[in-house]
């Protein structure tokens, strides 16, 4: 049987598009297939993200925020995110809705297989798993298979652990979290503190960098420890759960078509911001302008925006400066929030800012390195 979409990878980007697809009535009875090796019935990772307005996945919303924290050792804000709400997603609770939404569709399947291969042609595509080949018409592909070479020379990596940990008494303000606390030691590379409070007696806290490698595992543990008892002024807590995650920063090129009829989604196909890391509203985007284009013209291909392009330079020349080391990241971000709007700053980081407020932002940065950077990204 040839389906007509196959979706290569149950993960953030998979299940979305997946999700996006069964929504529309335009095209919720095509011949779909769903292939991962895991089965994801674990709590394995949490989305974080921004948005105006109530998202398509608002009713599994575990947290939400209007006020957050940037801390540095020489400023400090809480951010008032004016008309964003910044909201937490946990993996499960993401996996169990889209998963039982779609056993209402029997066009709908999905195969516990580890995929080894795939390719396109003109008639479609063909995904090779251990045990047996699937064709569609087309394939989106969110696993590594088409990853471009990311090395210490063109990349940072993002990594973090997150312990999300519970008190007997009340130790959290579950109103304001923390976005940044760039107040820990810098000697590994831009390194932050990420605290999300989800009610008086529970939080998420996160342990991130942004380097060329990651760390040997106890460091993360002993860096949160560290934080806990030192900043947070907690010593009697329980962990209950815990992660840990390394997302690519990357000046390499993620191709969005590698193949006639093979469309990159997620990380694959370029969704994670360089800047930042952030990927789960930008995947979004991604989902509903293929449903569009799907719906329009029976094709998910779309063409890249001027200002989306516009974004992408902004990106690598950020991460340009901070792979040659001419700032740190922390002086980088203390100087974004301390000299702009903090809603501004938000949607920038969410490539929703207007051209104006681009300016402003850009203006804060040193002239000469940012400059630099910027004709040498353009130039690329």
């Amino acid at each position: 049987m040839k389906y007509d979409y196959i979706i290569a990878g149950a993960g953030c980007a998979g299940l979305s598009l997946l999700y996006n697809i069964l929504k529309s009535p335009l095209l919720r009875d095509k011949k779909i297939l769903v292939v991962d090796k895991d089965a994801k019935t674990n709590n394995d990772r949490t989305w974080c993200y921004w948005e105006k307005k109530p998202g398509i996945f608002e009713d599994i919303v575990h947290a939400k925020w209007q006020h957050l924290e940037f801390l540095s050792t020489d400023y400090s804000e809480i951010i008032n995110l004016g008309n964003y709400t910044y909201k937490m997603i946990l993996g499960i609770d993401f996996y169990k809705y889209v998963f039982g939404f779609a056993k209402n569709f029997k066009n709908v399947t999905f195969l516990q297989e580890t995929i080894t291969n795939i390719s396109g042609n003109l008639e479609g595509g063909i995904i090779s798993t251990d045990k047996g080949k699937y064709s569609g018409n087309f394939i989106f592909n969110s696993t590594t298979l088409y990853h471009p070479k990311i090395n210490k020379k063109n990349s940072l990596l993002q990594h973090f652990k997150g312990w999300v940990i519970q008190t007997e008494e009340n130790c959290f303000n579950s109103k304001i979290g923390t976005l940044m606390d760039f107040r820990v030691s810098q000697k590994n590379g831009a390194t932050f503190m990420y605290v999300l409070p989800i009610s008086k007696k529970e939080a998420l806290v996160e342990y991130t960098l942004f380097s060329r490698e990651v760390l040997e595992k106890e460091t993360y543990s002993v860096a949160l420890k560290k934080y806990i008892k030192e900043v947070l002024k907690i010593t009697n807590y329980k962990i209950s759960h815990e992660e840990f995650g390394v997302i690519p920063m990357s000046l390499a090129k993620f191709k969005k078509h590698p193949e006639k009829n093979i469309i990159n989604i997620g990380t694959a196909g370029g969704f994670t911001k360089a800047s930042s890391g952030y990927t789960f509203q930008f995947i979004q985007k991604d989902a509903t302008n293929i449903v569009s284009e799907l719906e329009k013209n029976n094709t998910p291909i779309y063409k890249k925006s001027f200002r989306d392009a516009t974004y992408s330079w902004y990106d690598a020349t950020l991460l340009d400066v901070l792979l040659s080391e001419k700032m740190s990241g922390k002086e980088v971000f203390t100087k974004i929030f301390k000299k702009n709007n903090s809603e501004k700053v938000m949607a920038f980081l969410a490539n929703e800012s207007t051209f104006l407020d681009d300016i402003s932002i850009m203006s804060s940065m040193p002239m000469y390195t940012f400059s630099k950077a910027a004709i040498k990204q353009l130039l690329l």
